[in-house]
């Protein structure tokens, strides 16, 4: 039963990030606030520059949830607060 809320809960919030693009430069600004580069970033979320840069511009507009999990742990920001607009 516990499996199947979680995997509830992953799908809505893949489809909240698929829907908002907003996220690309939220990212960015938590980025700011934190003084960090993109090269930065993704050496402390541990995922590749090349994955922030194309997250970041918009390329990719459907991250992976993992992906997106990585990148608010290393912000130290919410998936609410990401998404928000």
């Amino acid at each position: 039963m516990a499996l199947i809320r979680i995997k509830v809960i992953i799908v809505k919030l893949h489809y909240k990030v698929k829907r908002n693009v907003n996220y690309c430069k939220n990212i960015n600004k938590y980025r700011a606030k934190l003084g960090i580069s993109q090269d930065k970033l993704s050496k402390f979320a541990h995922i590749t520059l090349h994955t922030i840069t194309k997250i970041e511009s918009g390329s990719t507009p459907d991250p992976r949830i993992e992906t997106v999990k990585k990148i608010v742990n290393a912000l130290g920001v919410s998936v609410d607060e990401l998404l928000k607009k």
